[in-house]
């Protein structure tokens, strides 16, 4: 049965999931050699405190991101789950019209209005609000695909 859309937004399709790893350069290549992904572009993202890359796999994308130093939100989640999925990323159709619409609801947003980020204009929504989950949330206008 399909529950009813309370907030009015409405998600276009995983955009990509996130892996945090210890080391970038490493597990693209593993990625690389097991899985025939091509050699993607590693980029510093100093406001994020992260390397990144995003992987294109068939019509889905990872991305790869590495602490920069052994503090902030990156390095803090591999120190206490280790390596592993740290979120998931949904592209929607007009982003900060989205967030205002969340926010009304209720729902805990780290960003109320989209900043720059690897695929694109990104805001992330609280785990207190979607049951312990990290989602990401990126403009379709603007994402990488």
């Amino acid at each position: 049965m399909r529950q009813s859309n309370k907030t009015g937004c409405v998600a276009r399709h995983i955009n990509h999931v996130a892996i945090a790893v210890s080391d970038i350069e490493e597990t693209i290549s593993f990625y690389v050699n097991t899985f025939g992904i091509n050699q993607p572009e590693i980029e510093t993202l100093e406001d994020h405190g992260v390397k990144a890359a995003l992987v294109r796999v068939g019509e889905s994308q990872l991305e790869f991101i590495q602490p920069l130093q052994n503090n902030g939100g990156v390095a803090s989640f591999i120190e206490k789950r280790g390596e592993g999925v740290h979120h998931i990323c949904f592209e929607m159709d007009n982003l900060n019209q989205s967030l205002d619409k969340l926010q009304a609801t209720g729902i805990n947003l780290i960003d109320k209005t989209a900043r720059n980020g690897l695929s694109g204009n990104i805001a992330f929504i609280h785990p207190k609000s979607t049951g312990g989950v990290l989602i990401e949330l990126v403009d379709s206008e603007s994402a990488k695909r």
